[in-house]
């Protein structure tokens, strides 16, 4: 999936990267690629040993991973100062607040170059609407277990995109029922 949208040896903020399967995975995949991963603090010190034991071995040709980096998107200053090609995060948005989504938004705008993309892959809604039974039901067990939780709506996030100077480029379906939404920066 990233393929198609990175330039080659692209480097890549990661917000959100859990235990570190992306991370590893991409790298392993593409060529030259310089992956930064990140998480909050709660989830840093397992996201370091995966990491350290399969993230620095069996990569593609130059390519790398970093060592996992503290990022919490509500806090300004956990962000990193230099540019990215990309920022990339899966299956976060629905267990962020809104704010927060809105945060992971307006920080990624502000670390990408020109060209950069912001893609953000999951189930979301659209319009307030469920594109599928099973999101739906996913929604509201999230919202059972967190208000604060649940399926973003994807046109409210092509908003608070565009509003940060990031243009949509794709709404790309991906299988059981996920999306990438990718974002360029103009």
């Amino acid at each position: 999936m990233l393929r198609q949208w990175l330039p080659p040896a692209a480097r890549v903020l990661e917000i959100g990267s859990g235990s570190g399967q992306h991370a590893i995975f991409f790298a392993r995949a593409l060529v030259g690629l310089q992956w930064q991963p990140s998480d909050r603090r709660e989830t840093l010190q397992d996201l370091a040993e995966r990491v350290a034991l399969e993230g620095r071995q069996g990569l593609a040709l130059g390519a790398r991973v970093a060592d996992p980096q503290e990022l919490d998107v509500d806090q300004a200053n956990h962000w990193p100062d230099h540019r990215f090609d990309a920022v990339f995060s899966a299956n976060s948005c629905h267990i962020m607040a809104a704010g927060s989504v809105a945060n992971l938004v307006a920080g990624a705008a502000k670390r990408l170059g020109p060209g950069g993309l912001l893609l953000l892959y999951g189930p979301f809604q659209d319009s307030g609407i469920h594109t599928a039974a099973s999101n739906a039901a996913f929604d509201a067990h999230l919202r059972s277990l967190d208000p604060a939780m649940g399926l973003r709506d994807a046109q409210e996030i092509k908003r608070w995109a565009q509003s940060h100077g990031l243009r949509a480029k794709a709404d790309q379906a991906m299988p059981a029922q996920n999306r990438t939404l990718v974002f360029e920066r103009e």
